[in-house]
């Protein structure tokens, strides 16, 4: 773990000492991707079953249908504890809350009697949506990328998730997956189920656009598939920044910190303070408490690596760091952290105080958690409604309108050389159209 003090007016730059945001040489993951969508477009099904197994998953018998039953996800709904469906029904209804007030409508506008501008807004018909299975089944990340395509109003939101050994997808995923309303689930994993939802084989009709985490693998499938799809984000690896002064507790800025560590070896873990002692006290914690966790192997390897402590003169500077940053989470432990959003401009989520951990973001606060990752937060948003919408502009002008802006059209066009479409307007006057040249 780095820690870097930072003087006035050098917070530009910070950033670079980030180890994991360098760009990573993806050259055998990519033809290993290209092999697998390329086998899956010519053999279907079969090259499905097929990966399944040679990564070692269950084979064509195991697994039997692709297509999840009715039968198979009533099943692993009375297996969920009663206790996880209660949480898993209130995470859905916060989620549902929050993500209603993000739809849009069609909207226009008249500027007199013959025209007519305006938008068309309707959702994606077919969208697909990817949870890893494997060892940390990601039951959550149904919610969040299902119930945003049910609010727009999707006809059709297919699911791949990876079965388990015994053949069928991890039951809190099904589980989840029944809750937030996804119309098919199929059992497939990794880059093979990306090229299925993108091109189809005999059991999985093609979708529109693709969204939800996965490995280096799923994202690599993901860039090598959009254009055929949409796709929602290319995600690196996971970060959270924290910003503290003397008042934070420094347990809680450690723990905070493993929250993230545990993801995977490459996660972010940074904090930005103007408070020495809190610096020294958060690493301190974050040492005590690695070592009773169950993950504390990939966290440690991710705190070696990817942790950086960043002491500033003051508050100001703390935020122009983290600006720089962009991260994807950011959590303000300050006094008075609502006054100061005004200083935010680049984050994935902001949680705002103590009391508002990154993981309350992850299960149940109702804001989406597929948020932007290395930086892309300078241009890029959460996972929302409006990312299973198309908008369609509209134009409706009469003959009337048209011809009291004829001439300037047909300048326009001759001035790009564009002559076929100076005359797209010129024929529907005759000799009119022909003075604009003068």
């Amino acid at each position: 773990m780095k820690k870097i003090r930072i003087r006035k007016g050098e917070e530009a730059g910070a950033a670079a000492s980030l180890s994991n945001r360098t760009d990573s040489d993806f050259g055998e993951v990519d033809a290993s991707v290209r092999e697998i969508v390329e086998k899956v477009k010519r053999d279907g099904d079969e090259a499905l079953y097929y990966f399944s197994e040679k990564f070692g998953g269950p084979g064509k018998e195991r697994i039997g249908s692709l297509r999840v039953s009715e039968e198979e996800i009533e099943e692993a709904c009375r297996a969920t504890e009663p206790e996880l469906t209660e949480a898993l029904r209130m995470a859905a209804e916060n989620i549902r809350s929050f993500h209603e007030k993000q739809m849009s409508e069609s909207w226009s506008y008249r500027k007199g009697d013959g025209i007519l501008l305006g938008q068309l807004v309707r959702p994606i018909r077919n969208v697909g949506v990817y949870i890893p299975g494997g060892k940390a089944p990601l039951s959550s990340s149904v919610l969040m990328n299902v119930i945003p395509a049910k609010i727009a109003g999707c006809e059709r939101i297919v699911m791949c998730s990876s079965p388990e050994g015994d053949g069928k997808i991890n039951k809190y995923i099904l589980a989840a997956a029944k809750i937030a309303g996804a119309d098919e689930i199929y059992k497939a994993g990794g880059a093979q189920a990306i090229a299925a939802m993108a091109y189809g084989t005999e059991s999985i009709r093609p979708v529109s656009k693709i969204t939800g985490p996965g490995s280096a693998y799923v994202a690599r499938a993901k860039k090598y598939v959009f254009g055929t799809v949409d796709i929602d984000m290319i995600a690196g690896p996971s970060e959270v920044c924290i910003i503290a002064d003397s008042t934070a507790d420094p347990e809680y800025i450690a723990a905070d910190m493993l929250a993230q560590a545990e993801h995977d070896e490459m996660a972010s873990s940074i904090l930005i303070t103007d408070s020495e002692e809190t610096a020294d006290r958060a690493a301190a914690a974050l040492q005590r408490q690695i070592s009773v966790l169950e993950r504390r192997e990939i966290a440690s390897q991710s705190v070696e690596n990817n942790a950086v402590i960043f002491v500033t003169e003051d508050l100001d500077s703390a935020f122009l760091i983290a600006d720089e940053i962009a991260p994807e989470h950011l959590e303000l432990m300050i006094p008075d952290a609502e006054k100061r959003l005004d200083m935010v401009n680049c984050a994935g989520a902001v949680f705002l105080g103590q009391y508002s951990p990154e993981p309350l973001g992850d299960y149940l606060a109702g804001p989406n958690h597929t948020l932007p990752t290395g930086g892309t937060a300078r241009f890029a948003s959460p996972l929302g409604v409006y990312d299973f919408l198309t908008r369609t502009s509209v134009i409706s002008y009469s003959r009337e309108e048209l011809q009291k802006v004829n001439r300037e059209i047909i300048r326009l066009a001759e001035s790009e050389e564009l002559t076929a479409h100076a005359n797209a307007v010129r024929v529907r006057f005759g000799n009119e159209g022909k003075k604009a040249k003068a």
